[in-house]
């Protein structure tokens, strides 16, 4: 993730979560959203989540992932995406795609 793109979501998030106790410091929530980004882009397996200094661990970012799904924070993420690619006119609100693939819908037999 760029230093523009974090401008973006920067204001979203509380200070850096300090350490408690014993144990891993944790990662700066910069490298968590961009792991986390990275799987909801790629689709990757959380093992195959890659490593280096501008990442978070696998465990640390699913810990995030179900903190921020809990508390809202990612709906709010998606607000504000939404709300600035609309603002610039790069959404199409009259055209829309469902992925039926996924549906719990079962067929009769």
């Amino acid at each position: 993730m760029s230093d523009l793109e974090w401008k973006l979501f920067e204001d979203i998030f509380s200070e850096e979560a300090s350490k408690r106790g014993r144990g891993m410091p944790h990662a700066p929530y910069r490298y968590v959203l961009n792991s986390l980004l990275y799987i909801l882009i790629t689709g990757c397996r959380w093992c195959d989540l890659p490593h280096g200094d501008v990442w978070a661990s696998k465990s640390s970012s699913h810990r995030w992932l179900k903190r921020w799904r809990d508390n809202g924070t990612f709906e709010y993420i998606q607000a504000r995406i939404l709300a600035i690619a609309d603002e610039k006119g790069l959404i199409n609100w009259d055209f829309g795609a469902v992925d039926g693939s996924f549906s719990p819908w079962k067929r009769r037999r």
